[in-house]
């Protein structure tokens, strides 16, 4: 290693603001630096203004550590005990705002040990023997992600049974359901509802899967290479609760793909419910007139005193762009990365800490404005009267005699053209009417078309008959027990 200038010692240090740390990250660096960190490159690359809310879970690491430090001997047990007591006083102290972060603590890892050592003195150094920073973020990640993902799978499970609820209570309640948002043909209310569940059901099991990788333990694989030290890594692994160690150190420092998995999952959940805000914005209009959001989960207007805003919707709607963005910016920090790890993955915390908040809080609000929904049942119904939305029963109606479904999807065509002509509902059409049109088409073909009988005879699996919902709400209820 080429060595420092002669006079390198002699230059005075650069001059720094009257904000810089004491020991201008020297904790950190160590001696190889002859300057301390310039004050604008502290600020710029200090992390722990966000990713102090690993706190618990940097902790928690370290407890599990010390463990396996003194179980390889490299700890008495008396330095163990005063190490974990230290450890737990000082995440005591940090939560309760009894100790605060310095401005030169670079990121939660190096404020717990500055705290630690200076409760225990020299001591508190031993705790980074045989780990890194780099295995040690790469632990706390994972654990702070599995708890925020646990939660979040529960929060799931209680909106999508407010979704199944309230599907249970409008099993009976027709409205037209839209393709290209044009009216296309009547759906259960219940049926509409229970394709949430569906898309929630998904997601649950996309977090879930993403569990599964997540659920390995960095700790151990020290800097990239692992480390000289006899840990057992099985230990520490099982006592933070995961299901083993990493396999290879230097994808164990580098990873972060339990990050873009998460993302791309919240990505697909957040997409999911910004689709029913949407329908929550359209349906509470005065030209769908549909439903009416809860006081509690609306606002109004500064000018305007009669307006009634859906801004909640609006809002998981439009941060839905916040949780995307965090998916492309992960996977464009990590798609030039060589092994292994560099400081850009510091770039992972920000986005991910966002994504999470957004979602959850999404999740959170529209839990509890769905079983507060006022469903408008009777404009619904109103609605799903139109004679059109049931043109298609009348070609399955000719097909099923023997017709071909494309000249009975053309006779139907001319049907429903002659009768917006003649500013007829095609129910009112004679025999003589009807034969006109199309030599096959009778009476019977349109005369008792109604929205209920319509959506009757789709019995299929997850179609939109009655006996079909029921038997989906069982399945729903059943899916949400286990």
């Amino acid at each position: 290693m080429s060595q420092p200038r002669a006079n390198a010692r002699k230059k005075p240090a650069r001059a720094t603001s009257s904000k810089a740390p004491k020991t201008g990250g020297r904790e950190a660096r160590g001696q190889r630096f002859a300057e301390d960190v310039d004050a604008e490159v502290l600020a710029f690359t200090s992390s722990v203004s966000f990713d102090q809310r690993l706190l618990h879970h940097d902790v928690r690491g370290s407890l599990a550590h010390v463990q396996v430090l003194a179980k390889a001997g490299m700890l008495k047990p008396r330095e163990a005990k005063a190490l974990s007591d230290g450890l737990r006083a000082v995440e005591a102290d940090l939560a309760s705002g009894k100790a605060k972060i310095a401005p030169g603590d670079e990121d939660i890892h190096m404020a717990v040990e500055r705290l630690l050592t200076a409760r225990l003195g020299p001591l508190g150094g031993k705790l980074h023997t045989a780990r890194s920073r780099n295995d040690q973020i790469a632990t706390d990640l994972r654990l702070w992600l599995r708890d925020e993902l646990d939660a979040l799978v529960g929060e799931l499970r209680a909106l999508d049974a407010a979704f199944v609820e309230l599907a249970a209570r409008h099993v009976d309640t027709v409205l037209p359901g839209y393709t290209h948002l044009q009216r296309a043909q009547p759906v259960r209310l219940a049926h509409h509802l229970l394709a949430y569940h569906e898309m929630l059901s998904r997601d649950r099991g996309r977090f879930l899967d993403a569990r599964g990788r997540l659920n390995r333990s960095p700790l151990g694989s020290a800097a990239l290479a692992g480390t000289t030290f006899p840990l057992d890594r099985e230990l520490s692994a099982k006592l933070l609760g995961f299901d083993g160690p990493t396999a290879n150190s230097l994808d164990a420092t580098s990873d972060r793909d339990f990050v873009v998995e998460f993302l791309a999952a919240a990505a697909l959940l957040q997409a999911h419910l910004s689709r029913f805000a949407e329908e929550l914005v359209l349906w509470s209009s005065a030209e769908f007139a549909f439903a009416e959001l809860p006081d509690s989960h609306s606002t109004g207007s500064s000018i305007m005193p009669q307006k009634k805003n859906p801004d909640v919707a609006e809002l998981i709607r439009g941060r839905t762009g916040r949780v995307n963005g965090a998916l492309v910016a992960i996977l464009t920090v990590l798609k030039g990365l060589p092994l292994a790890y560099n400081r850009d993955l510091q770039e992972d915390k920000q986005p991910l800490f966002e994504a999470v908040d957004v979602v959850r809080g999404s999740v959170r609000v529209l839990t509890s404005l769905v079983p507060r929904l006022v469903i408008r049942t009777e404009t619904m119904e109103r609605a799903a009267e139109d004679p059109a939305l049931m043109m298609t029963d009348v070609a399955d109606a000719l097909a099923r005699e023997g017709l071909p479904f494309r000249e009975a999807h053309a006779a139907v065509g001319a049907l429903v053209r002659t009768t917006l002509a003649l500013a007829r509902d095609p129910r009112t059409l004679d025999a003589k009417e009807l034969k006109a049109i199309h030599p096959r088409l009778r009476l019977d073909h349109v005369k008792g078309l109604e929205p209920g009988g319509s959506t009757d005879q789709r019995r299929v699996i997850g179609g939109t008959a009655r006996e079909a919902i029921v038997r989906a709400l069982a399945r729903a209820r059943k899916d949400l027990a286990r």
